[in-house]
């Protein structure tokens, strides 16, 4: 498969696994990040998967700010001119900072919105075009436990998230008649990255954690979903986790 797949947010954790599984079966990758340091680590696995495959696929790093529209649009055209047109776009970037309703800071929040709902918007609108002339495409967003319940002290979370939700379901159905598939992931869990890790210096059991390979598998199996099951929304969790 010669699929262009660019992924947003593509940090070590389920960024980069989700570029090494669609690496894999072939596609060309982009991968966008706004921290160049979490981007590199990404593109090392990518790279090593992409040569792998059958015959060796293209990897693409760019940074990008994806709450900037300008810089979004500068990074999809660099896609555009290096891969192609994106068949596939999966939007992982986000943010987040805990507090309560009366300690947040205006700024704080609308960032975290815009990095959690905001930019997902701006990306889509950069591939949607080609993917309705061409009738066929996948938008892929990651959503969380927030997504479905405000919790107290994640204000700043939920409301990006929950809009995130809102955004797929109508993309959805706009797009949906149109050959594209738009689906939502909730991701009700901890991604079991080393950073996550390290919060436990006791340790956790690793079947409490969401393994990113494992979680990147569920994306590639929405992405080659025929059309007459599309799923608008997955919710992921460990066996282990309460909900």
């Amino acid at each position: 498969m010669s699929d262009v797949a660019v992924i947003v947010g593509a940090g070590p954790g389920l960024g980069a696994a989700v570029g090494r599984r669609f690496a894999r079966a072939g596609c060309a990758v982009a991968l966008l990040a706004r921290n160049p340091e979490t981007l590199s680590e990404a593109e090392g696995g990518v790279r090593r998967a992409a040569a792998l495959a059958a015959p060796p696929g293209r990897v693409l790093a760019q940074p990008c700010d994806a709450t900037d529209a300008e810089s979004v649009a500068q990074a999809f055209r660099r896609v555009r001119d290096a891969l192609g047109a994106a068949a596939v776009l999966v939007y992982n970037a986000g943010a987040f900072t805990r507090g309560g309703i009366l300690d947040l800071d205006p700024g704080v929040f609308g960032a975290a919105w815009r990095a959690n709902c905001l930019g997902a918007l701006l990306c889509a609108q950069q591939v949607l075009p080609d993917m309705v002339r061409s009738k066929r495409g996948t938008i892929l967003l990651s959503g969380a436990t927030a997504s479905l319940r405000g919790s107290a002290l994640f204000a700043s979370l939920a409301v990006g998230k929950a809009g995130l939700r809102a955004l797929a379901q109508s993309m959805a159905r706009e797009f949906g008649p149109q050959g594209i598939h738009v689906a939502h992931v909730v991701i009700d869990g901890q991604i079991g990255t080393e950073r996550a890790r390290a919060r436990y210096p006791s340790g956790r059991p690793e079947a409490s954690f969401l393994q990113p390979d494992a979680l990147a598998e569920q994306y590639w199996q929405l992405h080659i979903q025929p059309p007459t099951v599309w799923t608008l929304e997955l919710d992921v969790r460990p066996a282990v986790e309460k909900f």
